[in-house]
């Protein structure tokens, strides 16, 4: 029983990796966009799928290619295509340039692929969380085990501190596109 809440956690996860390279579109944070069909790309490591899933969602963003490379990296992309219901969080390109210079290339060296998966975990919960849930101050646990503060205020949502400034829905979960990385807590 272990092993399968294993897997299944992190088959979660990885679906949640590769949504947050989820394709952005502008809405207000209470409001869900639609999701708009992204176009399914071939490619060796990427399975076929479906054109709503988080997956295929990330893989079509401009605005997440550094999410879908680091995914790639962590060689999460084939075992998340059938996983669900996530919220991933997505940071954009942009919340990865706020990274120390350097950073992101030395995560996503082969010799740094548990930092990378374990940053990349932490994006992702195996819950399709509603965004009109979410309460000042509650805490969220995230698929690597660790745990995010979301707050709420002037109907503004923020988890650990970055801003969300879409909401994607997918045929498997929600994906929240957000303006920073976030960083699991030591320990």
């Amino acid at each position: 029983m272990r092993g399968f809440v294993r897997v299944t956690v992190i088959g979660g996860l990885l679906c949640g990796l590769l949504v947050l390279g989820c394709k952005t579109q502008e809405a207000a944070p209470t409001e869900a966009a639609p999701a708009a069909a992204a176009p399914v790309q071939e490619a060796s490591n990427v399975p076929p799928l479906n054109e709503n899933n988080i997956v295929s969602i990330a893989i079509g963003s401009k605005d997440h290619t550094t999410l879908v490379a680091a995914i790639k990296a962590a060689d999460y992309v084939t075992s998340v295509a059938a996983s669900g219901p996530l919220t991933v969080f997505a940071p954009t390109d942009e919340a990865f340039a706020k990274l120390p210079e350097g950073t992101v290339e030395t995560l996503v060296k082969p010799e740094n692929v548990a930092a990378l998966r374990n940053i990349l975990q932490y994006h992702v919960t195996t819950s399709a969380l509603q965004l009109d849930w979410f309460k000042d101050g509650q805490t969220v646990s995230m698929a690597n085990g660790k745990r995010t503060t979301m707050n709420v205020k002037d109907g503004k949502v923020t988890v650990n501190g970055a801003n969300i400034i879409a909401t994607i829905p997918a045929s498997n979960g929600i994906i929240y596109v957000v303006d920073a990385v976030l960083l699991p807590p030591e320990g």
